[in-house]
C-alpha cells in the first residue's frame, strides 16, 4: 500500500494535464513563497557567519585571540612590561589549537607633520602574516627605522610611501622624538584599528622602550578554532596564574579578544538574535505557503478522495498520497531556494557587489561565508518543520465523505 500511495502521488504531481491543471497557478504561488523563504534563510546565515568570521579575524589580526600580559596592566596600550622566557613561549605554542605564540610591544605616541598631527600606537612585532595579507603598497618593515602605516592615516596626514615621519613618545616627564620611514601601507578595512596602529619590527619598539632582551608588553596567541577560545584561554590561565616572571616582579594575566573588545562582540551577539528571528519568521512563511499548497491540492482532489474511499482506501492511505505530493513540493522549494540563495551568495563572495560603510560596519562590503554545517542543519530543519506543519491540515481528508462527494458530483 505505501508503494501504491507513492505511485499515485507521483502520477498526480508530475501530471501535466487533467483535472489538476486548474490548481497549478495557486500551487506555484505557494511554491514561490517557500523558495523565497529558503533563499532568504540561506543568505541570512551566509552573511551573518561571514560578518562574524571577517570581523573576528580582523580583531584577532590586530590583537590575537588571546593575550598574556602583566597582571598590573592598566587597560591601555602602555602596558607594564613582563619578562617572557623562550621556554614559556614554547610552552604557550604547544597547547592544542594554538597556531602561534609571538611577543609584542606597544607604545602610545603621536605623529606630527607640518600641518596636522594624530595619536597612534606603535606596535612592535615579528609576526606579519595578517598585515602581509592586507598590505596595499610597499613592503613589510625589516630595518630599525622602518614602519608600516595604514592608508587611512597616510591619506589623513597627506603622507606617502618612503616619506619620513616624526613621532613623539612620552615617558613620565621625558618626551622623545623618533624619525621613521614609511616603507609600506596597509588597509584592513577595519577603520577603528587602521587609524590607530603603526607597525614596526619588534626590536625597534624594544629600543624605544629601552627594555632588556626577553622583555615585552605581552604575548599574542592565535588559535585555529574560535569555538575553542574559552577552553584554550582557561588552559593557559591555569598554567600561568600566580606565576611570576623570571625576575619575580610581575605575575601573568590572560585575556581574550572578547574581553578586550566587548562592544564589538556584543554587537555580533545581537546579530545572532537577528538570525534566529529571521529564520523563525521565514520558517513560518514557508510553512504557511506549503500548508496553503496542500489545502489547494486537497480541495482540488476532492473527487479523487471520494473515489478512493469508495474503493475501500482508508484515511491514512489517502493522507499519505497528499502528504507525499506536499513533500515533493517541499523538496522542490528547498532545492530551488538553495540554488537561488547560494547563487546570490556566490556572486557577492566573488564580486563584492554590495558595499558597506567601513567606519560603521568594520568592512567595506557585505562579507559572505559558506557555513556548510549550518546550511545542512537549516535545510533539515526547514523540511522537518514543514512536514510537521502539514499533519494538521491533512486531517481534512478524514472529514470528506464519499457519499457527499458522489452526491455533489
Amino acid at each position: 500500500m505505501p508503494n501504491n500511495a507513492f505511485k499515485i502521488a507521483s502520477k498526480l504531481y508530475f501530471s501535466q494535464k487533467g483535472e489538476h491543471r486548474s490548481s497549478r497557478p495557486a500551487v506555484r504561488v505557494a511554491l514561490a513563497g517557500m523558495i523565497v523563504g529558503v533563499a532568504v534563510m540561506i543568505l541570512t546565515v551566509c552573511i551573518v557567519v561571514g560578518f562574524k568570521q571577517t570581523i573576528t579575524d580582523k580583531v584577532a589580526g590586530f590583537g590575537a585571540h588571546i593575550q598574556v600580559v602583566s597582571f598590573d596592566n592598566n587597560n591601555t596600550y602602555d602596558l607594564h612590561p613582563i619578562t617572557v622566557s623562550d621556554s614559556l613561549l614554547n610552552q604557550l605554542a604547544s597547547y592544542n589549537h594554538v597556531v602561534s605564540a609571538a611577543p609584542f610591544i606597544t607604545k602610545p605616541g603621536m605623529i606630527k607633520t607640518d600641518s596636522a598631527f594624530q595619536g597612534i600606537v606603535l606596535k612592535g612585532t615579528d609576526f606579519w602574516t595578517f598585515f602581509a595579507q592586507n598590505i596595499v603598497e610597499g613592503v613589510i618593515p625589516s630595518q630599525p627605522q622602518e614602519v608600516l602605516l595604514s592608508r587611512m592615516t597616510a591619506n589623513r596626514l597627506q603622507l606617502h610611501l618612503n616619506d619620513d615621519i616624526l613621532c613623539y613618545f612620552v615617558d613620565d616627564t621625558d618626551v622623545r622624538a623618533r624619525r621613521f620611514t614609511i616603507v609600506g601601507l596597509y588597509d584592513t578595512g577595519f577603520a577603528q584599528a587602521d587609524e590607530l596602529f603603526v607597525l614596526s619590527p619588534l626590536e625597534t619598539a624594544r629600543r624605544l622602550q629601552r627594555w632588556e632582551y626577553n622583555t615585552y608588553s605581552g604575548v599574542e596567541i592565535l588559535i585555529d578554532d574560535i569555538a575553542k577560545l574559552e577552553d584554550v584561554a582557561d588552559e593557559i590561565y591555569f598554567a600561568t596564574v600566580n606565576h611570576f616572571d623570571e625576575h619575580g616582579y610581575n605575575t601573568y594575566y590572560v585575556q581574550t579578544l572578547v574581553q578586550l573588545n566587548p562592544a564589538i562582540f556584543g554587537w555580533l551577539e545581537l546579530l545572532d538574535m537577528n538570525v534566529i528571528v529571521i529564520i523563525i519568521l521565514m520558517l513560518l512563511v514557508a510553512g504557511f505557503n506549503i500548508v496553503s499548497g496542500l489545502i489547494i491540492l486537497i480541495l482540488d482532489g476532492v473527487q479523487l478522495i471520494g473515489t478512493l474511499k469508495a474503493l475501500g482506501a482508508d484515511n491514512s492511505f489517502v493522507r499519505r498520497i497528499f502528504l507525499t505530493q506536499a513533500a515533493m513540493l517541499i523538496g522542490k522549494g528547498v532545492l530551488w531556494g538553495n540554488i537561488i540563495g547560494l547563487a546570490i551568495a556566490a556572486v557577492q563572495y566573488f564580486g563584492h557587489l554590495i558595499p558597506l560603510e567601513a567606519t560603521t560596519y568594520y568592512v567595506d562590503n557585505v562579507p559572505v561565508s559558506f557555513a556548510w554545517s549550518w546550511l545542512i542543519v537549516l535545510n533539515v530543519l526547514t523540511i522537518g518543520v514543514s512536514l510537521l506543519i502539514l499533519l494538521l491540515p491533512s486531517m481534512i481528508i478524514s472529514k470528506i465523505s464519499p457519499a457527499k462527494v458522489m452526491h455533489f458530483e
